[in-house]
């Protein structure tokens, strides 16, 4: 049987095929990214991942595992009460009850682990390390993640900070002026951070935006004998119905890891990644021979040709949310893309932990 070897496929013009398959995302010009030229050992995250793939880094260098060294990075960033839009202190649904999501997938064995609306567990991640590790299921939901997390021995407690639950009081308060929640404006009270009133009246203009996220933390790691893990672990969309299901924890948009390729990873609007398969295109991307970045922008752009609601769109046609990808080749190249600009990612290598600029596929 005659074969063709994949390296002499992509030679013979594979991504002049893609693009036939695919649209216009392989045809797309494309600008030269920071980690095109990289090669080796490296850890890849979204931008509020800084200190997770130092953490990866440090760990995978002691011999750890790449799904250990991962899951332990972004337990930084879960356990950080300060970050609103990660495990403990992240902002609540639409009930005031926060709820998680997490995945991991481990290269050498292909094997992955999720859980999905998680409660009163703090380090999600860790507990979808665990289903990969321990179980023969990939993803656990509800109840069921809760009570497999309490029996191996993860600490109950509750996730909600004070300083998020203000946030989704404030945010229950301003829905409009007919329902039984008075808005700030209509209040003849005044509240401090602790809750405490005084008898004021407030405006709008006296009060900051509402905090609002669709952010997540993904990381990535390839080590010197090219093994490859990847996480990607939240709270989800504030204020979402109770029960949504994000990207995050769905093998293949959240997070996708091919030992043989490389890994990819994607943070903001979920429902758009999901539709998109995001992750997992990215990888295929790369096998049929783009770099990281083009990668990432292939699938933005993927996602942007398929937005169709008009409410998600522009006065320009364009999507008007974002999502930032992220994506790690077998060889150790490295790059990230973002819907519109602001994104960010986080690399550390031998030059130590750092932000990057995504780049932006519209300006």
């Amino acid at each position: 049987m005659n074969t063709i070897h994949r390296r002499h496929f992509i030679a013979a013009g594979s991504l002049t095929a893609l693009a036939g398959i695919t649209g216009s995302a392989a045809a797309t010009t494309y600008r030269k990214g920071p980690g095109d030229d990289h090669r080796g050992p490296v850890c890849v995250a979204s931008g509020n991942g800084v200190r997770a793939v130092a953490k990866a880094w440090d760990l995978m260098h002691e011999g750890r595992d790449t799904a250990e060294a991962v899951v332990a990075g972004v337990r930084i960033v879960e356990e950080d009460p300060n970050d609103m839009s990660v495990g403990f202190g992240g902002l609540p649904n639409e009930r005031g009850v926060v709820q998680l999501d997490a995945s991991v997938m481990h290269g050498p064995t292909h094997k992955a682990g999720a859980v999905a609306c998680l409660e009163n567990i703090k380090t999600p991640a860790s507990v979808a390390l665990e289903v990969l590790r321990r179980t023969d299921h990939v993803m656990l939901v509800g109840l069921g993640a809760k009570e497999f997390a309490i029996a191996l021995g993860f600490p109950e407690e509750n996730l909600l900070t004070e300083q998020a639950r203000q946030a989704w009081l404030r945010w229950k308060a301003s829905h409009g002026p007919d329902d039984d929640w008075l808005n700030p404006e209509q209040m003849d009270w005044q509240f401090d951070d602790q809750g405490h009133g005084t008898h004021t009246a407030l405006s709008m203009a006296d009060k900051d935006p509402i905090p609002f996220t669709t952010g997540t933390i993904h990381c990535s790691a390839l080590n010197a004998k090219g093994e490859i893990s990847a996480c990607t672990t939240t709270s989800g969309l504030s204020y979402k119905i109770p029960g949504r299901v994000g990207d995050s924890p769905i093998i293949g948009a959240g997070m996708y890891v091919d030992n043989a390729i490389g890994s990819a990873g994607a943070t903001g609007r979920g429902e758009s990644v999901i539709q998109s398969c995001g992750s997992f295109l990215a990888v295929q991307y790369m096998d049929q021979g783009m770099t990281p970045n083009e990668a990432c922008r292939a699938v933005l752009k993927r996602i942007a040709d398929r937005t169709k609601q008009k409410r998600l769109l522009n006065a320009k046609g364009e999507p008007n949310f974002q999502v930032t990808m992220y994506a790690m080749r077998k060889d150790g190249a490295y790059g990230s893309a973002t819907m519109r600009p602001g994104g960010t990612f986080a690399v550390c290598d031998d030059e130590g932990p750092r932000q990057l600029p995504s780049e932006p596929l519209f300006d």
